[in-house]
């Protein structure tokens, strides 16, 4: 087995494993109760950590696991000129709905 990263909190170790697994890389959170050991331990010590099982798969994993990690988001002007961010679908200043065939901008 091979460490690939420490997960901010168990939630998201277990997403990044799932995710790992779905695309056929053997991945398991590691460590998911040590948490509970923090102020006795360091805490950054107590951390759950993903690991695969293959190393040989270690380059598709981190590849996966940095786009996992760096999804872009959506950012449109609204007919109103507001820039709308993020995954909102509806502009904050009067309402109009994100028109879907537009293309994101940079």
């Amino acid at each position: 087995m091979l460490f690939l990263t420490q997960a901010p909190n168990l939630i998201i170790a277990t997403l990044w494993a799932d995710a790992l697994c779905f695309e056929g890389i053997a991945a398991t959170v590691q460590r998911q109760y040590l948490i509970a050991g923090a102020g006795e331990l360091p805490p950054d010590q107590c951390g759950p950590e993903v690991w695969i099982e293959h190393p040989e798969q270690e380059p598709r994993a981190r590849q996966l696991l940095h786009d996992l990690t760096h999804i872009q988001q959506r950012r449109w002007t609204c007919v109103c000129g507001e820039q709308v961010e993020g995954g909102f679908e509806q502009c904050w200043s009067c309402g109009t709905w994100w028109p879907g065939d537009a293309q994101p901008t940079r």
